[in-house]
């Protein structure tokens, strides 16, 4: 049976198609001259005649790209950066939101309080790159991971979407001898599947796009994780930062902004090619952790 609706309807829904068009378009033309750009010739970028479509197409900036051994060494670092941090994050994320999410835990509203306090009041960053530095972590993959191995916002998410798990299914676990750990690990860390896969989106995405933590904490070249190799090589375009061809030798075959461009669209690649194997599984885990029962 066909719902009839209101003009009222009608045009709330046209005015919200129109403005995610306006917000798509706003995400989708920046993205689409960027990579216009990196397949375009020298000619057409130098004299910026690239808007949406490749002029004079070629491949010689990702091929440079490809052959730069910083490039893929910047890679590999964001690369173990992301595998660690975001397991350590889940770990933790976990084992925090299991014995949170039961009411038996004792002075579980004064953990809770203490947690969202953190939220709300954070460390600024002078006393924090103290801390860092005195626990010896500076030039060291661990100050970017440690200081967030724990989100109280996906902590939070966790929480509530444990909450709609049956109490019953622990209960009778129990009954079989499982301990809490066996509880965590063998039924509500596979029950929690979508949300985990979110929280993973989440931190995976938090962990490639840090830029402000090795911007402070990393000095050392050969540790320097994407973000930060994008960061020089767009702003100071250093030798270091193009393979240690400098920018007369690079001239004969790319342009400054045409190897910016196409480094950007290669380090956004992976986190593009990831995302449609995990949507299914995000919105779910992200529309049923906003939900308080």
């Amino acid at each position: 049976m066909k719902i009839r609706r209101t003009p009222g309807e009608v045009a709330f829904d046209t005015a919200n198609a129109l403005l995610l068009l306006l917000f798509c378009a706003a995400v989708a033309i920046p993205l689409m001259n960027v990579i216009a750009g990196s397949l375009s010739s020298n000619e057409a970028i130098i004299h910026s005649e690239v808007s949406l479509w490749p002029v004079g197409f070629n491949l010689h900036n990702y091929d440079f790209v490809i052959r730069n051994a910083v490039f893929w060494r910047s890679f590999g670092v964001t690369i173990q950066i992301v595998l660690i941090g975001t397991a350590i994050n889940m770990a933790l994320t976990i084992l925090t939101s299991y014995p949170l999410s039961k009411g038996w835990l004792g002075g579980r509203k004064a953990i809770l309080l203490f947690i969202i306090f953190t939220m709300i009041f954070q460390a600024p960053m002078v006393p924090m790159y103290i801390l860092i530095k005195s626990l010896g972590l500076l030039n060291s993959i661990w100050s970017l991971i440690i200081p967030g191995a724990l989100s109280a916002f996906n902590m939070m998410l966790c929480i509530t979407f444990m909450r709609s798990i049956p109490e019953e299914l622990f209960e009778a676990a129990r009954v079989d001898g499982m301990s809490e750990y066996n509880i965590v690990w063998r039924i509500v860390a596979p029950l929690s599947m979508p949300i985990n896969v979110t929280l993973i989106l989440f931190y995976a995405v938090g962990h490639w796009n840090n830029y402000l933590g090795p911007l402070l904490y990393i000095t050392d070249r050969e540790l320097q994780p994407l973000q930060l190799y994008l960061y020089k090589l767009i702003s100071q375009f250093d030798m270091d930062s193009a393979g240690g061809q400098s920018i007369l030798e690079l001239s004969t075959a790319v342009t400054p902004q045409g190897l910016q461009m196409a480094t950007i669209v290669i380090a956004t690649l992976p986190i593009i090619i990831v995302y449609p194997f995990l949507q299914k599984h995000f919105i779910k885990g992200a529309l049923l952790g906003s939900v308080k029962e």
